[in-house]
């Protein structure tokens, strides 16, 4: 029998990390407007960003889902029936929602396939087989389901499932959080989370002032699922998605890279045993992240799971330092700066598929071909040529 293989859903906060996460193998990629979502901090997209970025994706057999998860008022439901005709226009392939006014104006205006949110807290079969009776074709289910369970209810509801593999997570039950709104007076499910949660508070633990402590206790680890891909694929779990709409262009790409050459891997060998794995691993690492953790993929998250610690860079980060705009023998590398870096240093060109391609900048100039000691970001640089270089590929270089 033919084994099912999930698709690999990457995060998209601008048209640019739409691109970078479809040519670094995402199968499909998540963005938002400019209202009705829950990532308001992010770039999001104007509607002609929205119908770009879906004709590029639907041109590389990509598909693009776009959330309309926030929580909405009688006004603001007012405004997003031209929103969704819009969107039926230009052939989004599906609507993330969390309301069930949303749901419910959605199916009577489009054939828009519907994916309830995770803001929904979807964590059993009841509850999937009603969201599947309004119209719903996809749940994406609480962070709080294992794996097992995600194909349980995949089963008995006979509905799509998609849970998350990788990212931040929330130490609310499905997102669902008012710290931000005490704290700093921004609605968290209406799209203005301050991520409170990530703050250092103090702990009166007693009356002696002695037992007063600081501490992370409400941050969480990052989740991280690549070992237990088999596990997603045995239970034919139908969608992988990344968490990170707001993360960058370098995080969309790598993200998107490993875990679609991970799948890839195993779709061709029914196996992980290589070591690619070893190396899938310490590519994750290469992006700012928290200690990961398998959260409840496997068995309920416990105190382990906590980041009681200050965020910092971790040794092993490395920052995205440029794309190439033109790659040739004749042009050598045309390379679009967005961090600076020093003649002499080793950059590594982050190939669609492969492993990274190092150079030392031993001979940098720019576009008038006078010769540079320090790159400028938002200016074009150019290195000579390297074998396996190519348009739109991302630079990037150890912090």
């Amino acid at each position: 029998m033919k084994k099912h293989f999930p698709e690999i859903l990457a995060p998209a906060g601008s048209l640019e990390k739409l691109k970078v996460a479809v040519l670094y193998g995402a199968n499909a990629v998540y963005v938002g407007g400019q209202k009705f979502g829950l990532r308001t901090a992010a770039d999001n997209f104007t509607l002609d960003e929205l119908k770009e970025g879906v004709l590029f994706a639907h041109q590389r057999q990509a598909k693009v889902y776009v959330v309309l998860n926030s929580f909405l008022h009688d006004k603001d439901l007012a405004e997003i029936p031209d929103f969704i005709k819009f969107l039926s226009e230009i052939r989004v392939d599906a609507v993330i929602v969390s309301d069930l006014g949303v749901v419910k104006t959605v199916a009577s205006l489009t054939n828009i396939p519907i994916h309830i949110s995770t803001q929904a807290s979807t964590l059993n079969v009841e509850a999937a087989k009603f969201w599947k009776s309004v119209g719903a074709t996809r749940i994406v289910l609480g962070r709080e389901v294992s794996v097992k369970e995600a194909g349980l209810i995949k089963r008995e509801a006979q509905i799509e499932v998609e849970m998350f593999i990788h990212g931040s997570m929330c130490m609310a039950y499905s997102g669902n959080c008012v710290i931000s709104n005490f704290t700093q007076g921004r609605d968290s499910n209406r799209g203005g989370c301050a991520h409170s949660c990530r703050f250092e508070y103090s702990l009166d633990l007693g009356l002696d002032s002695m037992e007063k402590k600081k501490a992370y206790f409400m941050s969480s680890k990052d989740l991280e699922g690549l070992r237990i891909l088999p596990d997603f694929i045995s239970e034919e779990i139908d969608s992988l998605k990344i968490e990170g709409r707001m993360k960058s262009h370098l995080y969309a790409g790598t993200m998107s890279k490993v875990y679609s050459e991970a799948l890839s891997f195993y779709q061709e060998n029914g196996h992980f045993l290589s070591e690619d794995l070893m190396s899938w691993e310490m590519e994750l690492k290469k992006v700012s992240h928290r200690t990961y953790t398998q959260a409840s993929l496997v068995k309920p998250a416990g105190p382990d799971s906590i980041f009681n610690e200050r965020e910092n860079s971790s040794d092993s980060e490395w920052q995205m330092v440029g794309k190439v705009l033109e790659a040739s023998p004749k042009t050598g590398i045309v390379l679009e700066v967005r961090n600076a870096f020093n003649q002499g240093d080793t950059i590594e060109i982050l190939p669609f598929n492969g492993k990274a391609v190092s150079i030392v900048a031993n001979e940098i100039t720019d576009i008038m071909m006078k010769p540079l000691s320090r790159t400028k970001p938002s200016t074009l640089i150019k290195l000579p040529f390297v074998d396996g270089v190519e348009r739109w590929q991302l630079a990037r270089q150890k912090v």
